[in-house]
């Protein structure tokens, strides 16, 4: 059964910006081991292996002297592209998702197709420029980078929500809540590609 086959990948990026190794497995139990200097980063990310269950490792050094830009960019191109390797031919899995997820005053939605076309949809603003010294734009830079790589097609709506931190730490569960739901394995159509055209590589 493809479901039973081994969902890992492993990614090496580097660039004059960045160094980046990053490994995931699909099928983990999302334990984590991230470090990319940028703290909050580190965080959301974390937050991203635990409720996706992706078994997640991030090893970063970047030019943090100049900002967190091209750290969080490339971080999610490389955790982007290890998706896509892990997923292959997106055989047997469930492919759609999507969820509101609620942390105190905030509530975020979360849609996804693993299509194998990349497509950011954001509507997400945030009442304050930082979170700490993290840029807060830079949580869609982020999903950006991860929707373009791991080819899929993401939409992000916040609905309301006072407190910066849990505007980004909503958007960052509810895409791990869908991410884990539409790669997982559909017991239904465990060999099948699950689209019409017969193949998800766009």
């Amino acid at each position: 059964m493809a479901a039973s086959k081994p969902r890992r990948a492993e990614i090496g990026r580097k660039t004059n910006e960045t160094e980046i190794a990053v490994t995931v497995d699909l099928d983990g139990e999302g334990r984590f081991d991230v470090a990319t200097g940028v703290g909050f980063f580190d965080h959301m990310l974390e937050q991203l292996s635990r409720h996706s269950l992706i078994d997640l490792t991030v090893k970063a050094k970047g030019d943090l002297h100049i900002d967190d830009h091209h750290t969080v960019e490339d971080c999610g191109i490389a955790i982007g592209q290890a998706i896509a390797a892990a997923l292959g031919e997106r055989r047997g899995i469930t492919r759609y998702a999507s969820l509101d997820l609620a942390m105190d005053e905030t509530v975020t939605r979360a849609a996804i197709d693993v299509s194998g076309r990349p497509f950011l949809v954001w509507q997400a603003a945030f009442p304050s420029p930082k979170i700490g010294t993290f840029d807060t734009e830079l949580v869609r830079e982020f999903f950006q980078a991860l929707a373009q790589n791991a080819g899929i097609t993401l939409h992000v709506t916040n609905h309301y929500g006072a407190n910066s931190h849990h505007i980004a730490e909503t958007c960052f569960k509810a895409v791990a809540r869908v991410l884990r739901a539409a790669c997982e394995p559909d017991p239904r159509q465990p060999e099948a590609v699950p689209s019409t055209k017969g193949t998800l590589k766009g």
